[in-house]
């Protein structure tokens, strides 16, 4: 066994170049060409491949770090017998041996560059003008990768370009860069669509450059092959109407991002979230896009859809002092709060209301004898009765006391059983919970009832009096009404609503008889319970409200 260095290849004259994953483990066993680190440059993202066969010994770097040429990053036991192949020896081509063949290469570009040739199936308008080239823009070196995908296109017909602004983005199965103009001037064509393979020398774009900038220019690095051919350059009027037949539908669909400074590896995460790059606010250097930009801009936008044009459209503002006077009022903390909670309800839970109704004649009768009894303390109203027949039938009904799981796959039931009550408050509507219903009696629940009333209404009410509830009343029977459709104060999985009680005739079976009669207005989760057993748990409150004696079985 012996024990080799980890070194980093030749980066193209790269420097300082970001350490963006790692791609194994101390003890991770690694066939020679298997990805160990990504590195990350301006223009492209790369990964660097193993030189050996072997187990890795020690890793020295961590995402974040800053690399350069032959900076030694890790060590890796290999087998002392291993034997290269000739392409193991080429990738250990010592830097200098690939300068000078990067040389020889360059020397037979700059031939190709002086042979003034356009391929045959290129259509190029000649058009009478004195001081404009159109230039061929081809897909340079891509250090031996052949058939590269195109990924990103970065520019649309008619933008004007500079000589180091990316035109498109280039995918190989270890990396992605971006391809620059390589000339400032204006885009006349653009030849590729996404999806094309493409190989060195192919052509990109037609690219519309004023004969004094050839002078003047530097070469970017990354400069293609051209074909250039000097043309007279038309009137604004003859340029629009010589781009009109040429542009592709596709290329014009695809929003230009060419101004927006952002990395490969950015990119291809904005790509794989379904960003638009144009829509991130970049915080790093010049204003360039960072992955933290993009992840920032993705948990925004599911936190506020409709603010970032998600989820349902916004409503149309209207300016009313158009129509007459106005006043304009802010919402209070309460009621900011309860509007966001029952949005967000209405939004999520599937809601259904089953509509009945409970006779509560011999209930009304003996509560009104218990309030007119001369040792009565505490004052008794429909809604202590209520809770404590809804303790009953959630213990019949265990879904009715249970919450859906953050991911949908599971039901959690609760032991304990808390009710809320709606409260109206001159600030707005309270939901104070009280607790273990089921193991207190109905005067012991309306005391607490009255007591954490009084308290939401002077404002005293605690965060922790609002928590915990199992399920919600919200009676409106003291206001009048025969039915509504609460909404679910999720995650709870129901609420029961409550309506004015009023004398109707029922049929006995054999006379009309006069029952008073109490709406019951009962919304369900339907995720979590069916239409058959929010009726059979309606019916099952109807009785316990219709003969109270069952309430101490």
């Amino acid at each position: 066994m012996t024990i080799e260095s980890l070194t980093v290849p030749d980066l193209g004259g790269a420097e300082q170049v970001e350490v963006i994953e790692i791609l194994v483990a101390v003890g991770d066993q690694v066939a020679a060409e298997e990805g160990i680190i990504v590195l990350e440059t301006d223009k492209a993202t790369m990964e660097i491949p193993s030189p050996f066969d072997g187990t890795i010994s020690s890793l020295s770097l961590k995402v974040g770090d800053k690399l350069n040429e032959g900076d030694q990053y890790g060590e890796i036991e290999t087998v002392a017998s291993s034997s290269f192949s000739a392409s193991d020896s080429d990738a250990l081509t010592k830097p200098e041996d690939q300068k000078q063949e990067a040389i020889s290469s360059d020397d037979e570009k700059t031939k190709t560059v002086q042979e003034p040739v356009l391929d045959s199936d290129m259509k190029v308008d000649l058009v009478e003008s004195s001081g404009f080239h159109i230039e061929i823009i081809s897909v340079p070196d891509l250090g031996g990768s052949d058939q590269v995908e195109v990924i990103e296109l970065l520019v649309k017909i008619g933008e004007e370009v500079d000589a180091e602004q990316s035109v498109l983005t280039l995918e190989t199965d270890k990396a992605s860069m971006e391809i620059p103009s390589g000339k400032a001037g204006r885009i006349e064509k653009i030849l590729l669509t996404l999806g094309d393979k493409v190989s060195v020398g192919d052509a990109m774009i037609e690219l519309r450059v004023l004969e004094s900038s050839l002078q003047s220019e530097p070469e970017s690095s990354l400069q293609a092959p051209q074909h250039s051919v000097a043309v007279n350059a038309p009137d604004s009027s003859s340029v629009d109407k010589h781009d009109a037949p040429n542009a592709s539908p596709q290329v014009e669909d695809i929003k230009s991002s060419g101004q927006v400074h952002a990395g490969p590896a950015v990119r291809k995460l904005a790509r794989e979230f379904g960003v638009d790059l144009s829509l991130v606010k970049g915080k790093g250097v010049r204003g360039r896009v960072t992955k933290d930009d993009v992840q920032h801009h993705v948990k925004n936008t599911l936190q506020n859809p409709t603010v970032s044009g998600l989820g349902i459209p916004k409503v149309t503002t209207v300016d009313f002092s158009k129509f007459g006077e106005i006043e304009t009022t802010i919402l209070n903390k309460i009621k900011r709060a309860t509007a966001k909670n029952m949005t967000a309800a209405w939004l999520n839970v599937p809601q259904v209301t089953q509509f009945d109704q409970a006779d509560i004649t011999e209930l009304e009768a003996f509560r009104k004898q218990i309030n007119t009894a001369p040792n009565s303390e505490q004052k008794l109203s429909a809604v202590p009765f209520v809770m404590k027949a809804l303790a009953h039938a959630m213990k019949d009904f265990p879904q009715f006391n249970a919450s859906l799981s953050s991911d949908g796959q599971s039901l959690i039931y609760k032991k304990y059983l808390n009710i809320g009550v709606a409260v109206d408050t001159p600030n707005g509507l309270l939901v104070p919970v009280i607790r273990d219903v089921d193991k207190k009696s109905i005067t012991e629940i309306a005391k607490d009832l009255t007591d954490k009333a009084q308290k939401a209404r002077a404002g005293k009410l605690g965060l922790a009096d609002m928590q915990g509830g199992c399920l919600s009343v919200s009676s409106l029977g003291g206001i009048g009404g025969t039915a509504f459709t609460p909404i679910v104060n999720a995650p709870e999985v129901a609420i029961l609503g409550l309506s004015r009680a009023e004398m109707k005739p029922m049929w006995n079976g054999s006379d009309f008889v006069p029952k008073l009669m109490l709406p019951l207005s009962l919304s369900y989760d339907h995720r979590v319970i069916d239409g058959a057993e929010a009726a059979r748990f309606s019916q099952r409150l109807a009785v316990l409200l219709g003969d109270i004696r069952y309430l101490i079985l």
